[in-house]
């Protein structure tokens, strides 16, 4: 394992600029998940670090070695690909020995390495079936066994849970994660999945248009993100339209007056609240900021209970209250009062 630096990487094809002088360092042992929208440039970045497509212009550093321009097999990553990419014809031993057969490591040490991937995956009872025979689980499990058993620098995952269900994406995402840490291996994931990125990474990676946006913790992205694309991206915000008029005092477009935090912004700005910090009813009369509105619709979540809440012609807001017997779950078309505290109002400036 290794350190990873990415110093102004950019990918252009003709015209286009898929991946705008990115720059991330990544600390050995890390795990590091770019996130964003199909399209954002993620998935070029991570095939640049893994040598697949040749960057335009900057630097990947692994270590002390700049590998920009070494061909993939000497850049000692391993790759998992979404597909699972693995031979049809071949057992899972031979499936995983393959990358070392081509580096023409000896038979003996090649098939102890191979138990010993195995092993760390928990496949070595299967190790003579053919990928056909396995389930969904079990070939993502192979995939990752034959990047492990090449003892990679950093080892990268693009959308490697993207072809499983939801309850065998749980369990392979716990798998992954236990086995990163256990080998203290630099990872580099790709996701569109914020669930997956949120409980997953160390820290995040925020992409959008090729360009990176934001860097940190889930908890730095999720309280304190850095712009209105962030702020939409990560987890759920609701938009009210408006301006700003001074410091902590925002108008929205339907005519409400609402404290907000401080913000350096003036005139046109979007503010954006958490759907989990509004307060539904007598609560909310403690509050910075109390409205009235309506009940649209309401949707159950099984945790949560959402409400879509009209607060005039121009305004409109979603809250979610915890399923519990205690609450009381209002009706579409009743009215109710929802408030809110001036810091969990975030003002972005509108682009």
């Amino acid at each position: 394992m290794a350190e990873l630096s990415l110093s102004h990487l950019t990918k252009r094809y003709g015209e286009l600029t898929v991946v705008d002088r990115v720059s991330i360092d990544v600390a050995e042992g890390e795990f590091l998940v770019l996130l964003g929208p199909s399209g954002c440039g993620k998935t070029t970045t991570l095939r640049m670090i893994a040598g697949f497509i040749p960057a335009t212009s900057g630097a990947i550093r692994i270590g002390a070695r700049d590998v920009a321009n070494l061909p993939p097999w000497k850049r000692n990553c391993g790759l998992v690909f979404q597909n699972y990419a693995l031979f049809p014809h071949m057992s899972v031993a031979d499936n995983v020995g393959f990358g070392l057969e081509m580096r023409k490591t000896p038979k003996q040490e090649r098939d102890e390495r191979v138990a010993e991937a195995l092993r760390l995956v928990r496949l070595e009872h299967l190790a003579t079936r053919l990928p056909r025979q396995l389930s969904g689980g079990q070939q993502q499990r192979v995939a990752l066994a034959r990047a492990l058993v090449l003892r990679p620098d950093v080892l990268l995952l693009d959308e490697p849970l993207s072809n499983l269900d939801a309850k065998l994406r749980q369990d392979v995402r716990f798998e992954i994660c236990e086995l990163q840490r256990k080998l203290r291996l630099t990872t580099i994931m790709v996701t569109h999945d914020q669930e997956e990125a949120l409980t997953m990474a160390d820290r995040l990676v925020v992409m959008n248009a090729g360009k990176v946006r934001q860097i940190g913790t889930q908890r730095e992205l999720y309280e304190r993100p850095t712009d209105r694309f962030v702020a939409g991206f990560i987890g759920r915000n609701a938009f009210l339209e408006g301006l700003v008029e001074n410091s902590g005092i925002f108008v929205s477009r339907g005519g409400l007056t609402l404290r907000a935090a401080a913000s350096a912004h003036r005139g046109p700005a979007s503010l954006a609240l958490r759907p989990e910090r509004i307060t539904l009813g007598d609560a909310a009369a403690a509050l910075d900021n109390r409205v009235s509105g309506r009940v649209q619709r309401v949707t159950y979540l099984g945790s949560a209970i959402e409400l879509d809440v009209r607060l005039n012609a121009h305004d409109r807001l979603f809250l979610q209250i915890p399923n519990q017997p205690a609450n009381h779950e209002p009706r579409e078309g009743e009215d109710i009062i929802i408030g809110w505290a001036a810091e969990a109002g975030l003002v972005y400036a509108n682009d």
